[in-house]
């Protein structure tokens, strides 16, 4: 599996460069499942001070990362 690969090539600090841009590609792919899955508990009815919770950040941090980038049906959500 290939996540596996970048991920043990993130651990692996015999060679630091390519150490290096396997933990950048694993800080993409992680940006774009924590995303998904902000969208998909907007859509799913929590608000986002049960995001941020389950996130361990404040409200107004996820609120600020992800209030622009959500799909634009998603904007806009009310805080419950």
């Amino acid at each position: 599996m290939i996540a596996v690969e970048v991920a043990r090539t993130a651990s692996d600090t015999s060679d630091p460069m390519s150490g290096l841009r396997a933990v950048a590609s694993l800080r993409r792919v992680t940006d774009m499942l924590e995303l998904t899955q902000v969208e998909e508990a907007l859509r799913a009815g929590h608000g986002w001070p049960e995001i941020a919770a389950a996130l361990g950040v404040t409200r107004q941090a996820v609120h600020k990362k992800y209030a622009r980038r959500v799909a634009t049906e998603l904007r806009g959500r009310t805080n419950r």
